[in-house]
């Protein structure tokens, strides 16, 4: 297995390919099925929010090694418009499209480290992290 991996995500079909990804590096790392199905729904989460509000952008995906322990980190990039209220998006049931508002937030409690940096005008990035 690579040590890493970047996806564009430019259409719905890149979201299927991303989660397919996601999943089989989930597999190769060892995840159990329910940690597998975590990252892969958060993955698929996120990847939806940046090609619906971001416009498009890419995923990159890099196996982790930490002492004995073994994680997936994905980062996802893209350079739309930007989140001008971080606190606000992560809020349970904000949406500023017409989704249940679970993305950020139902994102963020499915891994284990999720940083996001956002600048109005120039994108988004959102770094997630699962360990095993």
């Amino acid at each position: 297995m690579q040590g890493h991996e970047v996806m564009g995500i430019n259409s719905s079909s890149d979201i299927v390919l991303v989660r397919q990804a996601v999943r089989k590096w989930a597999v190769e790392l060892g995840f159990s099925l329910v940690d597998q199905t975590k990252i892969v729904t958060a993955a698929s989460e996120l990847a939806r929010n940046t090609l619906d509000y971001g416009g498009g952008g890419t995923v990159k995906l890099e196996a982790l090694q930490q002492e004995s322990r073994r994680g997936l980190r994905l980062t996802f990039e893209d350079s739309g418009p930007g989140i001008p209220d971080i606190e606000l998006a992560l809020k349970d049931g904000f949406t500023t499209g017409g989704g249940l508002g679970m993305g950020l937030s139902g994102s963020k409690r499915l891994v284990n480290e999720f940083d996001i940096f956002s600048r109005v005008g120039e994108g988004t990035r959102i770094t997630i992290t699962k360990w095993k």
